[in-house]
């Protein structure tokens, strides 16, 4: 395999990898849901319902964070290293989360449920928004420059530096909020279709659900067609050359509209991965039966969608990672990666993936072969 299909592969399976984390951000959806039930018991219900997979979250986002470090080790230094105030407010949700759910329901609990109640809803508002806010710098930058001949500078090897504010500037980029807030809407309609399907409550939990269902639809839409409104009608930059020492790039038009359009991979996984998400919602708002399947129609569909996107940032000469302070800086999949002994070394760990995925998949049957009913388990 050459280094150009090895850093292609390698980009697929980050791409991988971030669709199954939107997919599964549906832990941190239901716990938003958590302050404002109408019933305790049905705060208990969808407790009850997430937490047998919060820690298959996690552990993605983990992974994901591996493999790009392990994949493109400049992008992980520069992003993970040097944007740290955002990386380290979604890794403290995420703290607040494993601490909630070990100590909630434990005897004795000084604090009591409606603390770490606050706690998961703390890391499913945050979680959601801040990841939202972190993959939208593929498209919309960020404020970094990248000296590659520091390597070899013994007295200073700082490859890349931030401005001071180290990445809380993304957060108050308008238009990273906007895929932000369509994340988050998006893990809420996830959410309510996951609990639809593994929870056996009343009439009037279904129809709670959704409402909610419905108010989280409309808001994600909102948020995501302005994302994809600001994303495909902006100019991109396009690499001319890209070494590991240099990267020559110019402003194009319209960049992410033609990575669309232009690549029939991309535009076919988008339709198909909003038309999933589509359907599974509409035809669970609008069954005239209980219809408790959306959320595998969605959740197929999410994965679909994010994979396109990680394709339109990384791939057709896109810098997934724009600089704004520099844009020689920008990191591509070709100068930002390992080399290819270390990509052809793990490409052979690579082959387990689909074993674990498999084994994923059996575990999640066995623990939703039993149904969460009204009656606290």
């Amino acid at each position: 395999m050459t280094l150009d299909l090895l850093q292609n592969y390698w980009w697929v399976l980050v791409s991988v990898l971030g669709g199954i984390l939107v997919f599964l951000l549906f832990v941190q959806g239901g716990q938003s849901m958590l302050l404002n039930t109408p019933d305790p018991a049905w705060t208990q219900l969808i407790v009850d319902s997430i937490q047998r997979k919060w820690e298959l979250t996690f552990t993605t986002l983990v992974t994901f964070g591996g493999a790009a470090f392990a994949a493109f080790p400049l992008f992980y230094s520069t992003s993970f290293g040097g944007a740290y105030w955002l990386w380290l407010l979604i890794l403290f949700s995420f703290v607040l989360q494993a601490v909630s759910y070990e100590f909630r329901s434990k005897h004795g609990n000084l604090y009591g449920r409606r603390i770490y109640d606050i706690f998961l809803f703390i890391n499913g508002v945050v979680g959601c928004v801040l990841l939202g806010v972190a993959v939208a710098m593929f498209f919309f930058g960020g404020e970094f420059t990248v000296s590659r001949s520091a390597m070899l500078d013994p007295s200073n090897p700082v490859v890349s530096s931030w401005v001071p504010t180290h990445g809380l500037e993304a957060i108050f980029n308008i238009n990273n909020l906007l895929l932000g807030f369509a994340v988050f809407f998006l893990a809420r309609v996830l959410a309510a279709l996951y609990i639809i399907n593994s929870v056996d409550a009343d009439a009037k939990f279904y129809r709670w659900m959704i409402k909610m269902l419905t108010v989280s639809t409309i808001l994600f839409l909102v948020f995501f067609l302005a994302f994809l409104g600001v994303l495909l009608t902006i100019p991109g930059l396009e690499v001319i050359s890209s070494t590991s020492l240099a990267t020559d790039v110019v402003l194009r038009p319209f960049k992410y509209f033609h990575n669309l359009i232009g690549t029939p991979a991309i535009l076919i996984l988008m339709l198909l991965g909003v038309g999933n998400v589509l359907y599974g919602i509409l035809r669970t708002i609008f069954s005239k039966s209980q219809y408790k399947s959306g959320i595998w129609f969605a959740g197929i569909g999410t994965f679909f969608t994010v994979v396109a996107l990680f394709w339109m940032a990384g791939f057709c000469n896109t810098p997934f990672l724009p600089s704004l302070s520099d844009p020689a800086s920008s990191l591509t999949i070709r100068n930002a990666s390992s080399s290819k002994f270390t990509l052809s070394a793990m490409s052979y760990v690579s082959i387990l993936i689909p074993f674990v995925i498999a084994y994923i998949w059996y575990v999640w049957k066995k623990i939703d072969a039993r149904k969460i009913t009204g009656k606290r388990s």
